[in-house]
């Protein structure tokens, strides 16, 4: 699996680089973001939503592993 479910002795490192930057861009955020600001961050063309689909899908699937949380407002937030 490349995405490995977080545990407690498992570190960021282990993720793909892609997967590194995304989560480290959420925790730099001040607070919960939406993936479009991750984007923008990234330095994405978040105009352009082929480019930004595959970002969100990358930020759910941190969430689906236990490595980010998403609220019910679609934005994304790092676990507690």
């Amino acid at each position: 699996m490349l995405i490995p479910h977080r545990e407690p002795d498992l570190v960021e490192t282990m993720l793909p680089p892609g997967y590194q930057r995304s989560l480290a861009a959420v925790r730099q955020a001040a607070g919960p973001v939406m993936a479009r600001q991750v984007g923008e961050m990234l330095g994405v063309d978040v105009s352009v939503r082929a480019k930004l689909e595959p970002l969100r899908g990358r930020l759910v699937r941190l969430v689906d592993r236990g490595w980010l949380r998403k609220l019910p407002d679609g934005r994304f937030t790092t676990r507690l």
